[in-house]
């Protein structure tokens, strides 16, 4: 099956404690249907100073489950959902269902 997320894309979270931000999806884990997306879920760390690495707050992306994010449609940057189309070269492409304008390039 295709993905209807992937690395680089724009996306609405839907729920939870950061619904209504958008941010990009840095990495999709298609086993666990998860996805880190910059700036959503963020966990703060202690973090021991170590000869290689600074201590203090480190501040890192957690994982978010894959419905509880949809893609953000690129003519309004509101969420829609995902369709798929079959060019005249036989080449399958992301629509978004919302505007019909076609997300991969």
């Amino acid at each position: 099956m295709a993905a209807k997320i992937k690395k680089g894309d724009r996306v609405v979270v839907l729920t939870g404690k950061d619904k209504g931000k958008t941010g990009e999806v840095l990495r999709v884990i298609p086993s666990e249907d998860r996805a880190v997306v910059k700036g959503v879920n963020v966990h703060v760390r202690h973090q021991r100073q170590t000869a290689q690495q600074e201590g203090g707050l480190i501040r890192k992306e957690g994982t978010i489950h894959l419905s509880n994010i949809a893609l953000a449609d690129p003519s309004t940057g509101k969420a829609t959902r995902v369709g798929f189309q079959t060019l005249d070269d036989g080449r399958k492409v992301r629509v978004a269902k919302a505007s019909g304008e076609r997300i991969d390039a």
